[in-house]
């Protein structure tokens, strides 16, 4: 009897993998968005300061201000541009620099003095990612060059204590590690429950619905069938998007081992797709489950951790989410991928996942025999 019902599911998973093979959108959808959506959301978005536009509005034209200005240089700022005063607000209203900076007159004579003087630094906050990094380094190189002008050395004062910096897993601080190892995680979560959930809506729509009615098969075997057959492909993908992109092409080191975090990715599969059959028997049409589709992936991947750390959540965000199977993926990606964590780190989420994505599979197994027991009635 077991072996039948093994039969069925593997049939039914063979079925599967044909009908997605004919529908050449969401074919197209799966290749792009384990390669060149993986390489576009790694390298189109940088969190790193580069070719920064700066103004400048020098009134003291002084060794010194030639010199703080002429530090300004790339890969971090474009060669600054000399504006007048009156030109700065119209220029930065038009977008056209990141940071427009004030050297007032008689600065060198009076940094030579002694009295601290001002320089107006402004700064265009539209530009987040850059516009706090730039400051810094701005602050930074007019501090060094000061300090070399006055004493001959960049070395500032010397702090009350040492603080020696080690900068684990990323030493560079490369975005694009960062980005493309995520963008592989978020992947994975969008396209099992789309491919689940369309697969669902593709059988109520063509009517083959009514001739899995009439066969020997539990809802039970149906659901596995989609979910093994489905998860096959995204897990193939995954495969692709970590050795050949992410390794390959994008050249980001991957700490631990890729076997298991494609066997964590398995087991999660189960969670994921168990979603995907939930919001396919709620939607009877594929534009209603492309919107329950968005109201669903995104408070998922904005609240699991994998775009800003939990611990900055409010307390009730972080509860919720633990009943999220995302929650414990991507902690648990992020460990092997990035720290090198093994089994014996990791076996807690593992559990957990599976934990919540048996829940969420009874409950997508309940719908989907209400679904069945309404088409037949």
């Amino acid at each position: 009897m077991l072996r039948d019902r093994l039969a069925n599911v593997f049939r039914l998973g063979v079925k599967e993998l044909r009908s997605l093979a004919a529908d050449k959108v969401l074919l197209v959808l799966i290749v792009w968005a384990f390669s060149g959506g993986i390489y576009e959301a790694a390298t189109g978005v940088s969190m790193e300061l580069r070719n920064a536009p700066v103004a400048v509005v020098d009134e003291d034209r002084s060794p010194l201000s030639l010199r703080l200005i002429d530090a300004l240089r790339p890969p971090y700022f474009k060669p600054p541009d000399y504006v007048t005063l009156p030109e700065i607000d119209p220029l930065m209203d038009a977008g056209r620099y990141s940071f427009a900076i004030v050297i007032p007159a008689n600065f060198q004579r009076d940094v030579l003095a002694g009295r601290q003087p001002e320089v107006q630094l402004n700064i265009d906050a539209t530009i987040v990612s850059q516009s706090f990094i730039g400051s810094s380094y701005i602050q930074t190189i007019a501090a060094g060059e000061i300090n070399a002008f006055l004493t001959g050395t960049r070395a500032t004062a010397e702090p009350p204590i040492r603080l020696a910096t080690r900068v684990r897993f990323n030493p560079n601080l490369t975005g694009k590690w960062f980005g493309g190892v995520m963008e592989v995680i978020s992947n994975v979560t969008m396209l099992t429950i789309i491919l689940v959930g369309a697969a669902l809506i593709r059988e109520r729509e063509h009517g083959t619905v009514e001739h899995l009615l009439v066969m020997p098969l539990r809802p039970a075997e149906i659901m596995l069938a989609k979910i093994w057959a489905n998860g096959l492909a995204v897990l193939l993908g995954a495969t692709f998007a970590l050795t050949v992109i992410v390794q390959g092409v994008l050249r980001v080191p991957i700490a631990g081992s890729v076997p298991l975090f494609l066997g964590a990715a398995a087991l999660y599969l189960f969670s994921a797709a168990s979603i995907g059959i939930f919001l396919g028997t709620l939607a009877r049409s594929m534009p209603q489950l492309g919107l329950l589709i968005i109201l669903t992936i995104i408070p998922l991947q904005l609240l699991s951790g994998g775009v800003t750390p939990r611990e900055s959540m409010p307390q009730l965000v972080q509860d919720f989410m633990l009943l999220a199977p995302t929650t414990y993926f991507v902690r648990l990606a992020q460990a092997i991928l990035y720290r090198g964590a093994g089994i014996a780190v990791v076996w807690r989420d593992l559990l957990a996942m599976f934990g919540v994505g048996s829940l969420f599979f009874i409950l997508a197994l309940l719908r989907f025999r209400r679904s069945v027991t309404q088409t037949q009635v």
